[in-house]
């Protein structure tokens, strides 16, 4: 994560892995073609709140709570239990992320405290702030080895710098490398993969690829499978180039796959079927 020297702008390093100029393209033809579609010049502000409800959705299944649409749908009470929690948790991220796309830029570490915050729903102390010394984390679905809470302050402020720097990447490396950086460090005492996504989103609303919001990579995560996210994971914490450009390759098609589900939704509305 240096920031210094010859290597200033690790994340447009990444660029340059084999396969990852592909895998941007294929990415930008995706989101164009939802853009271009002519629903999304009548109707966008209902094509955007059904990504934001279906990204949700995809995101809690990641996390463990794996509803059907309809029912994330009609319910109104998240606080029964440890899954609908979950869900009421993504729900709320997918609503106030919006409001911090000004934040991002000038302080993404305030930015995720707010999202952990907003996701926990709670005023407890280690709530809102990343965890220290000797405070457990809850994240069962992740299994990866928990780096120490030193680790994490500095490879936190590694990432805090590298965004507020700014980039040359393509939006599609900037989000992989935030969201994977979030997962592999878990760096609160809960709702990390949460979090972790509802940042990548941030990045790929306010690098201006999806402005508004219609390409829910929360979708295609789920439709890949937690373990098909898990493994490619894996790659982003093993550091090769390969396993790198393997983990954007699977952020990609993640992108590609939320973008065809609202492709979808355009032509139902089209329909008037939906």
């Amino acid at each position: 994560m240096s920031t210094t020297g010859a290597n200033a702008d690790p994340l447009a390093a990444l660029g340059s892995l084999p396969g990852v100029a592909e895998s941007v393209e294929s990415v930008r033809k995706s989101v164009d073609r939802v853009y271009g579609h002519r629903v999304m010049r009548r109707r966008s502000n209902e094509i955007t709140s059904e990504a934001a409800l279906r990204g949700a959705r995809g995101s809690a299944a990641l996390s463990g709570a794996d509803w059907a649409l309809e029912e994330v749908r009609r319910r109104s009470d998240f606080g029964v239990d440890d899954e609908a929690r979950v869900v009421g948790a993504a729900l709320r991220l997918t609503s106030e992320s919006g409001q911090l796309l000004s934040i991002w830029r000038q302080s993404p570490l305030r930015v995720l405290a707010r999202l952990h915050l907003v996701a926990a729903a709670t005023d407890e102390d280690e709530v809102g702030r990343p965890r220290q010394a000797g405070e457990s984390v809850d994240e069962p679905l992740i299994e990866l080895p928990l780096p120490a809470a030193a680790e994490v302050s500095g490879r936190l402020e590694g990432l805090s710098e590298l965004i507020i720097a700014g980039s040359s990447a393509p939006a599609l490396v900037t989000a992989a490398v935030v969201q994977g950086e979030l997962l592999a460090l878990r760096p609160f005492v809960s709702h990390n993969g949460l979090v972790a996504r509802a940042a990548a989103r941030i990045v790929l609303v306010g690098s201006g690829l999806d402005p508004k919001s219609v390409c829910p990579a929360e979708v295609g995560h789920a439709e890949l499978g937690r373990a098909a996210y898990l493994a490619a994971l894996d790659g982003y914490v093993s550091g090769t180039p390969e396993g790198m450009a393997a983990w954007i390759a699977h952020c990609g098609s993640a992108i590609e796959l939320g973008a065809r589900e609202s492709t979808a939704v355009c032509e139902a509305l089209q329909r008037g079927a939906a």
